[in-house]
């Protein structure tokens, strides 16, 4: 199990019930937390795109999704250059529009990440007395050799916090325009 020690109740029952991944010894583990000021709507209208990852992933640049969106789906993505990848195929494992849950498992492609399979859960929040949502991401990899664990949790982790502060400008950008009204606690 992750170490969730230092997070709110919340985060820690979120964790907890949506993100539990069987470790074995050749892999490491991690998770992010990103809250968003944009409501949970916004937010999943980007995160449930299985088809469409570009609009908020900056390393993807082109994604094919071969029939219709469902469990089990194929999609080949196309990363930019600059990452050590050029390809990669990746399958629907959940797709769950009631409880905001996402998740991709690694089925091919050329990079590194072999084994790979996150969850991305969304969860709605008051930030700042409006509307807002904490999206959790975690994953499970396997390490690669002549790698360590920490060097591929930090690589793993550096490409999904880009990944999160991409999916935070987005959605926020769009909330401004929607303008949101601010929530009155009675």
């Amino acid at each position: 199990m992750m170490n969730i020690k230092g997070f709110g109740a919340a985060e820690r029952e979120y964790i907890r019930k949506h993100h539990t991944h069987e470790i074995k010894d050749n892999q490491c583990s991690s998770f992010l937390i990103k809250r968003i000021k944009a409501p949970v709507r916004l937010v999943w209208s980007h995160v449930r795109r299985f088809d469409q990852p570009q609009k908020y992933k900056p390393f993807v640049s082109r994604c094919i999704v071969q029939g219709n969106l469902e469990i089990g789906s194929l999609r080949e993505v196309d990363v930019k250059s600059g990452l050590p990848a050029t390809t990669s195929t990746e399958r629907l494992e959940l797709l769950d529009d009631n409880e905001h849950i996402l998740s991709v498992r690694i089925v091919g492609g050329d990079h590194r990440l072999r084994n790979y399979s996150s969850i991305v859960s969304v969860h709605p929040e008051v930030i700042d007395g409006r509307p807002g949502t904490v999206v959790i991401e975690s994953f499970v990899v396997d390490v690669p050799e002549g790698n360590t664990k920490d060097e591929t949790c930090y690589f793993v982790e550096a490409l999904i916090r880009c990944n999160l502060k991409s999916l935070a400008d987005v959605s926020e950008r769009l909330a401004v325009q929607d303008r949101t009204e601010p929530i009155h606690r009675t």
